[in-house]
């Protein structure tokens, strides 16, 4: 009997290292491995009544305090989470761009990492992404999301990265889009999140595209591609086009 057809062999089949807690810096975002301590500086950027619709979407309820907030990065940050998570940093208004800068000096405005960590199948996972108004819609916000893929993609070695999100969730699927992730599925049923069904929309970035996605990327975060109110000046679509 003939053998059944199976897929191409793949160049490098040994498992990919796992992410370990380092610095990635770029021009206007810092990401640092979450801990409690950041809790103080993100507390006010994610907390009170008009802020609790960004957690709508999160696992967790609106932190209400401090501590419960403290309690959250904790567990985060615990290595049996399973997940690696980075604070994303911006330097606070008034501030000159310095890397010497005293770490008071930034704002902690939110948070995302890596989760569903697969070193076998070299499978990763962009998630738990909370951004707060004071990062929202930025260039600080896109500039976080490639520094993830580029360090999962050139530093770690993975094959695929995914973003997976509510289905209802449409700011994250328009932002999934946006950063160059393929749309593949939704997976009915998937969840149960706060007493509610959550349906997930699963949408990834393969290795062999990230070469063209990187590219647009820094294309994107050029400083020649804001004017001198830091509007953009070509979309992160059109480098990609």
């Amino acid at each position: 009997m003939a053998s059944r057809p199976r897929g191409p062999p793949v160049q490098n089949p040994t498992p990919a290292p796992r992410p370990s807690p380092v610095i990635l810096k770029g021009r206007t975002v810092t990401l640092e491995p979450l801990n409690a301590s950041h809790a103080d500086r993100l507390f006010p950027h994610a907390s009170g009544p008009e802020n609790a619709w960004i957690w709508d979407y999160m696992h967790h309820e609106p932190a209400t305090t401090v501590d419960q907030l403290r309690s959250y990065l904790n567990d985060f940050a615990n290595p049996s989470s399973g997940c690696c998570l980075w604070a994303a940093l911006v330097r606070t208004k008034g501030q000159q761009e310095n890397q010497d800068q005293d770490q008071d000096q930034y704002d902690v405005v939110g948070y995302l990492g890596y989760l569903n960590i697969v070193p076998k199948h070299r499978t990763i996972e962009i998630g738990n992404v909370l951004f707060t108004p004071a990062i929202q819609r930025t260039t600080a916000a896109t500039e976080a999301v490639y520094l993830l893929l580029r360090h999962a993609f050139r530093d770690l070695g993975y094959r695929r990265v995914e973003w997976k999100c509510d289905n209802l969730n449409e700011a994250s699927k328009r932002a999934a889009r946006r950063f160059g992730f393929s749309f593949e599925s939704v997976f009915r049923q998937h969840m149960i999140i706060k007493g509610c069904n959550r349906d997930t929309a699963w949408f990834a970035v393969l290795d062999c595209e990230w070469e063209r996605l990187e590219k647009a990327f820094e294309g994107w975060l050029s400083p020649e591609n804001f004017d001198d109110l830091g509007r953009q000046k070509r979309k992160l679509e059109e480098f990609r086009g």
